[in-house]
């Protein structure tokens, strides 16, 4: 009987031993998304997913309410909750994971673009007012870090932080999408919380899904090289480095020779030094004026920890094009001169003691080479910087000028989906009630083909969220640039066009004209206010229902009376009016390609062009420069927006 209990005890604990060695299971949570203080979509059901231990049923709840999912061989699980009218706060849970306080019902918007979208609340103009607007904490906000990847994320890579709108925490919010969802509020009267998604300097097709771009015919190739690129790095980067290497040898004849330069065994003692900065910076005549190619070398002194511990290669921002080899192997290359460079350095690469780093550029136009104070060397995965070793050493290459090199596919600010993958498709399905764009600076001079890809983003959006009917609002480029004296083409005024047709042909889109709010100036203009109230107004009617007008003045047509050219508006309250002048300014007629300008008298809901009708003219052009100067409003102080029509 002893014996038996002896067994029994060993037994007992193996068993114990066994079970400790075990993972424990993890307690199932939320996607990242969920947060406390989050604002979930009213009036649809809700759905609400997560990580679980594999194969586990989870049960969630909102309140009152509840439903049960199993999660998949992954973990990952997905429940649908009923449908909840505004209100709150709430607790969302998942038993036995999980709990988030203060979660509220309401509306819930997605702001998302470049850098004006981007552009925070305490840099806008009246900035002082907004910070000092008592809270609201039916109002509120998350950011989505900027995440670039090669391949869509399941999930947010860390927890969003939702904020509740207050004196402490709106500076910091993106100023469109906060002026939007603050008027919103006020005639809505439902929580709401909106989501700022937005990258500065950033393209359209960046924010496109890898399947939707895919389907255009020119840039197919380039999103498979993405997905290569999040297959094997190394092997994409590497083919990238071949292409490039190509083009030098395709125009530079010294390309070949200078080959050797690169490698870490490459005699640079004879080589001159360049203090840190641009090159037309350093004080050395040569390179006072000079444009072209330049190669520069610099030493890496790594201990074998540093080794292990490295992490990124960080150069700062380089003017303009750079290839860039660590110990001869090539590591990545840019093509944006304002874009910091920060490349991933393959294990093998680097070895302890003295290491090279050589860096091939094409430029001069922004300094050339090295721009900016920018802290440069091999940063480890603790954060801190190991810098270069001594002075850069530099031979001048051949002078060229008006080249320009591809960038990688994945490179930002010019890549292909991979802000899509790191900051939109993590969020799906959250439930919206609307999204708002503001982009396009970086297409322009592109208006051929960024109606296509406006049209392709909004459907993608709506596919991604499940909402086919989303209501997408495009804020409108607006004024920047010198100001033209003469009729001539503008890369600006023809991406206007792209968004005005796209979003024309979209029932459930609409266009917030600023063209008044520009600053030629400043790409960045600090009028938010504004342009977020504009897009409140489109907003009211589109996916509130509320009686109104779509826009504001646009045209309808220009036909042709006696020696007059009529232009006819809609969307029109109150008549359209001049400012400042008895007569509209900013219209152009034209012949072919031959324009002129002409006056305008507003009348009603037309502009009469006087004695336009003339020297075999074809079409009417209005506001079509960078930076046009207008006075044409309506009565409600909406301006007239740009465009270029045939004569019927």
């Amino acid at each position: 009987m002893a014996m038996w209990r002896v067994l029994a005890a060993v037994s007992g604990a193996a068993v114990a031993v066994a079970a400790a060695a075990q993972p424990a299971a993890p307690a199932p949570r939320f996607a990242h998304i969920f947060a406390d203080h989050a604002v979930v979509q009213r009036d649809r059901p809700i759905a609400v997913w997560g990580q679980a231990a594999a194969g586990a049923s989870v049960t969630v709840r909102l309140g009152e309410r509840s439903a049960t999912a199993t999660a998949d061989a992954t973990g990952r699980w997905r429940a649908t909750l009923p449908a909840m009218a505004a209100g709150g706060p709430y607790t969302l849970a998942v038993d036995g994971g999980q709990s988030l306080s203060d979660i509220m019902i309401g509306d819930v918007f997605l702001c998302g673009g470049q850098s004006n979208m981007e552009f925070m609340v305490k840099q806008s103009t009246n900035a002082w007012g907004a910070l000092q607007t008592p809270a609201d904490p039916d109002l509120r906000y998350a950011t989505i870090p900027d995440t670039t990847r090669a391949v869509p994320l399941a999930d947010l890579e860390a927890p969003a932080k939702w904020q509740r709108v207050g004196p402490e925490t709106v500076g910091d919010a993106s100023a469109v999408c906060y002026y939007m969802a603050r008027a919103l509020r006020k005639s809505e009267k439902v929580p709401i919380g909106f989501i700022n998604s937005e990258w500065g300097g950033t393209r359209i097709e960046s924010w496109t899904s890898p399947a939707a771009l895919a389907a255009i015919p020119r840039l197919k190739d380039g999103v498979a090289a993405v997905a290569m690129y999040g297959r094997d790095p190394a092997k994409a980067v590497a083919q990238d480095g071949a292409r490039r290497e190509a083009w030098w040898r395709a125009h530079d004849p010294d390309a070949a020779k200078q080959a050797a330069y690169r490698n870490a065994d490459f005699r640079d003692a004879g080589w001159a030094t360049l203090p840190a900065g641009a090159w037309k910076e350093a004080g050395i005549p040569a390179l006072a004026q000079f444009e072209g190619a330049m190669w520069l070398r610099a030493t890496l002194d790594l201990s074998a920890a540093q080794v292990a511990a490295a992490k990124t290669l960080q150069l700062g921002p380089i003017d303009q094009y750079e290839d860039t080899w660590v110990n001869g192997r090539f590591v990545g290359g840019g093509s944006v001169n304002w874009a910091w460079r920060h490349y991933d350095v393959p294990a093998g690469t680097l070895h302890a003691g003295r290491n090279v780093v050589a860096i091939r550029v094409l430029g001069g136009a922004n300094g050339g080479g090295l721009t900016g104070a920018a802290p440069r060397g091999l940063e480890l995965a603790d954060g801190t910087l190991v810098p270069f070793s001594g002075a850069w050493r530099y031979r001048q290459g051949r002078a060229m000028t008006g080249e320009t090199i591809a960038p990688a596919p994945w490179d930002v600010p010019n890549s292909l989906a991979t802000l899509y993958n790191g900051m939109i498709a993590p969020l799906a399905p959250y439930g919206l009630k609307l999204a708002a764009w503001y982009q396009g600076e970086s297409n322009a001079g592109e208006a051929g083909t960024y109606r296509e890809l406006m049209t392709t983003l909004m459907a993608d959006w709506r596919r991604t969220f499940a909402a086919p009917q989303l209501p997408f609002f495009v804020v409108q480029l607006t004024s920047y640039g010198k100001p033209s004296t003469a009729p001539g083409e503008s890369g600006w005024a023809a991406l206007r066009e792209a968004q005005a047709q796209a979003v024309a042909q979209d029932r459930n889109a609409g266009l917030a004209v600023t063209i008044d709010v520009g600053d030629r100036f400043d790409i960045h203009p600090t009028q938010k206010t504004v342009v977020g109230e504009r897009l409140a107004r489109l907003a009211q009617v589109i996916a509130y229902g509320h009686p109104g007008l779509r826009s504001g003045p646009e045209v309808a047509g220009v036909s042709r009376r006696g020696a007059d050219l009529v232009v006819r508006y809609r969307n029109v309250i109150g008549g359209m009016h001049t400012y400042s002048a008895g007569q509209a300014i900013g219209f152009e007629a034209c012949a072919g390609d031959a324009c002129r300008y002409v006056p305008g008298e507003a009348r009603g809901d037309t502009v009469v062009l006087p004695g336009a009708n003339a020297g075999g003219v074809t079409k009417v052009r209005y506001a079509w420069a960078d930076a046009p100067f207008t006075n044409l409003f309506d009565g409600a102080d909406l301006p007239a927006a740009p465009f270029e029509r045939a004569v019927e």
